[in-house]
């Protein structure tokens, strides 16, 4: 049986909305969402997944993860490309529900209606 998370997931086009999603969290549904092999950034209980080569194959910015990205505290030097996925890290490492602290940060920053 496969376990189920509740994912944030922040597309690159501003045309495509911010939403929250239930995934399964396997490696191969990860890759379908950010459109290739897949990079991890790991602040405290969350992280993130993008696509390792967004950059490389002109995947477009993804400027709405950026600013997630800072108002959460972490300054990365870096462009952040294609669709971003957020997910929780439970307490042995394992996918977690993305925190809700994180959706509400959304729901704000990007005036979205995000939780049920």
């Amino acid at each position: 049986m496969s376990t189920t998370c509740t994912a944030l997931i922040v597309p690159a086009r501003l045309s495509q909305p911010v939403r929250t999603e239930t995934i399964i969290p396997s490696l191969p549904t990860l890759q379908a969402l950010v459109e290739g092999n897949i990079e991890a950034i790991t602040r405290g209980e969350w992280h993130a997944y993008l696509n390792e080569e967004g950059k490389i194959i002109n995947l477009p910015a993804n400027i709405r993860a950026g600013h997630l990205f800072r108002e959460t505290g972490l300054y990365l030097n870096d462009i952040f490309c294609g669709d971003v996925v957020f997910l929780g890290q439970g307490t042995h490492g394992e996918e977690a529900d993305v925190p809700d602290y994180l959706i509400g940060l959304a729901e704000d920053l990007f005036d979205a209606q995000l939780s049920a």
